[in-house]
């Protein structure tokens, strides 16, 4: 593990692992951190992975006020892969919020997705509509969940010990499982999702989740057109559903999507294996690419 110190004073936990011609940074989604992307990372070979843990999540330092922000983490990441990743082809994986995060890293920093960038994978993720959330409700149904949800963020807010987080998973396991998960899920994935929560600054969780809201990045993504790209979806994810993966890949039109029937949200636990071997395939093909450059 390594620390990068971001142009606004943030320090980022970095985790580095594998060695190979070609680097996989992956960026893991709200309220998670690094650790989602274990059972993804273990198993590339040849590669160098880079991992981080966003600001406000896992061992990284908090949000500055006004700085959880979609555009603001896409900022660290374009700073971390200098720091850590200056050259060589680069994949790019990123999970929910992650994926968000490569979108505004498009926007943000263009030269750099058109110079370094070999593959990206867009993993339960969307461009946009989260401020119509409806978790695969009935609007009539989901209209008092997301009042609720209001309240329980109002409460999380006001926690002023982040510790006291950690020792409340094992109440949110069943909603954790509820939200993210799919058909017949693992008993330690759901554990491992719900210790990541508890990890999360509270005020930063809440400050993040009003950023999902305003993110609306369509228009970006025609920057990542000529890069070899996969969109993966769970067809029983209740926050990025299939019409979202939809709309990423016509928007990618030379992009593979593919949709895992039973899975939910937490591809990157339920179908790791598949998650994996895309990646891989994306790595094959940098070396080449790189070549032709």
């Amino acid at each position: 593990m390594s620390t990068v110190r971001t142009s606004d004073g943030v320090e980022l936990n970095v985790v580095t692992s594998g060695d190979g011609p070609t680097t996989v940074v992956l960026v893991h989604g709200w309220t998670m951190d690094h650790t989602s992307w274990d059972l993804v990372a273990d198993g590339l070979a040849g590669v160098r992975v880079v991992r981080f843990d966003l600001r406000g999540h896992g061992s990284s330092g908090s949000a500055p006020a006004g700085s959880a922000t979609i555009d603001r983490i896409a900022d660290d990441l374009a700073e971390v892969i200098a720091a850590v990743a200056p050259t060589g082809p680069l994949v790019l994986g990123g999970h929910s919020l992650g994926g968000m995060t490569l979108m505004a890293l498009a926007e943000r920093h263009p030269g750099l997705i058109a110079e370094r960038v070999a593959g990206v994978a867009f993993v339960a993720t969307t461009s946009g509509g989260l401020s119509r959330l409806t978790f695969g409700l009935p609007r009539w149904v989901a209209a008092p969940v997301l009042y609720a949800e209001k309240l329980v963020n109002r409460r999380i807010a006001r926690i002023r010990r982040p510790a006291l987080m950690g020792k409340r998973t094992g109440y949110a396991r069943p909603g954790v499982r509820w939200l993210v998960f799919g058909k017949r899920p693992v008993p330690t994935h759901i554990a491992a999702t719900a210790a990541q929560v508890g990890r999360c600054n509270p005020a930063n969780m809440v400050e993040f989740r009003s950023a999902l809201n305003e993110h609306e990045r369509l228009h970006a993504l025609p920057v990542y057109r000529g890069v070899p790209a996969v969109v993966l979806a769970g067809g029983r994810d209740r926050l990025c559903t299939v019409a979202d993966a939809r709309i990423i890949a016509g928007a990618l039109p030379d992009a593979a999507l593919l949709i895992y029937p039973g899975a939910g949200h937490m591809l990157n636990y339920e179908r790791a294996a598949e998650v994996r071997a895309r990646l891989a395939g994306l790595v094959a093909s940098a070396p080449r690419l790189a070549a032709a450059g």
